[in-house]
């Protein structure tokens, strides 16, 4: 390129965006690498990665022969994600912080600190691709070729102008490509492990890091006959088709004939937020777990405006596969009706909603299993 176009990357320290960075260097691109953090109560817990992954982004920017800087992002992330993430909890519901993230910190916080930059566009390692269709002018976003490791489920708020300055470098790549690549070119992270954790819970065990900010409320756990089988200790600390942590093993269903299911699981079927009461069954296909239908609000389409088709697929949790479904928008949301019921739909998650390839947006579940009590 004679004259370089300024790509800011995230660098976070892992192998995805090391190796969006290099390939975009190797494409001509003047690359500025920018470290992120977003979080900083705990720094010297052990479950806060940040202070490594910062080492490991400035030793991948050292290899690459690029600038990195280091901006602190921790204010906005606690006023604009975190603190929406405890008021969800706080409601009995569930929410995916990470969503929120990449809508209000890297796709917004992040992409404004890159145009005073003077940056042309921004980059991340995400799996995911941006295609401008030619026929609408509206930049699409699309699925990531590795079905593993797609995250266009947590991309789907991203709106006409986040999607123009962004590019997925490694969207068309499979894992196994990237991790090639990064071992090829010697990379200090080329075999470092993926991370898994909500960035400012880490590997934590999750019920602890909530009891730092919720209260617990104690209540009945009921199973569908009405009987008070156990105490939860606050339903904040639950969420939909959750299994382990119920304290009920070994208990019959009333009603099961003996030696029938006593030692079925036992499943968090809903939440009665008024009443404290926590709604438990026995068996991973219950009726209660089983949702024909959803209601979302809170919509956000990525070509700014519904879309026309009505046959979609959507997912409600990621690495779900699509199911076919019948869209109907209206002025507050829309609403799904799926052609196989769907399993522990949860109020706070995400739907979100495909033709095909293309991701369409989504919002916000807003109820759940038409069968609880």
């Amino acid at each position: 390129m004679a004259n370089k176009q300024r790509v800011v990357v995230g660098l976070s320290g892992g192998v995805d965006s090391a190796v969006s960075a290099h390939l975009l260097k190797e494409q001509g691109y003047e690359v500025i690498g920018i470290f992120m953090k977003n979080w900083e109560d705990d720094d010297n817990s052990e479950y806060c990665s940040s202070n490594i992954d910062f080492v490991d982004a400035a030793s991948v920017a050292d290899v690459l022969g690029i600038e990195i800087e280091h901006v602190n992002f921790a204010a906005e992330y606690k006023d604009r994600v975190f603190a929406e993430f405890l008021r969800e909890y706080q409601a009995g519901r569930t929410p995916n912080p990470d969503i929120l993230c990449n809508a209000e910190i890297k796709f917004k916080a992040f992409l404004d600190h890159a145009m005073r930059l003077g940056a042309e566009k921004i980059a991340t390692g995400h799996y995911a691709s941006v295609r401008l269709n030619e026929s609408t002018g509206k930049h699409e976003l699309l699925k990531g070729l590795d079905p593993l490791k797609d995250q266009s489920y947590f991309l789907h708020r991203l709106n006409q102008a986040q999607l123009s300055k962004t590019l997925f470098p490694v969207g068309e790549l499979p894992k196994t490509e990237v991790r090639r690549i990064a071992a090829e070119i010697g990379l200090p992270n080329a075999k470092k492990k993926d991370s898994t954790g909500i960035c400012f819970i880490g590997e934590r065990p999750f019920r602890d890091f909530l009891n730092r900010y919720i209260a617990k409320e104690p209540g009945p756990i009921k199973d569908p006959s009405g009987r008070t089988i156990g105490q939860h200790v606050g339903l904040s600390f639950y969420t939909l088709g959750q299994r382990q942590g119920l304290g009920i093993g070994g208990i019959r269903e009333k009603g099961a004939q003996k030696g029938g299911n006593e030692h079925e699981p036992w499943f968090v079927a809903r939440k009665d937020v008024a009443k404290n009461i926590l709604w438990v069954v026995q068996g991973h296909d219950h009726p209660w777990l089983l949702a024909p239908s959803l209601r979302a609000e809170d919509v956000s389409w990525v070509a700014g405006e519904a879309p026309i088709t009505t046959q979609i697929a959507a997912k409600t949790r990621y690495r779900q596969s699509d199911a076919p479904c019948s869209l109907a928008v209206d002025d507050t949301g829309f609403t799904l009706r799926f052609a196989d019921p769907q399993w522990a739909v949860t109020p706070g998650q995400s739907a979100v909603l495909y033709d095909g390839e293309v991701c369409l947006g989504g919002g916000v579940i807003h109820t759940e299993a038409a069968n609880a009590p």
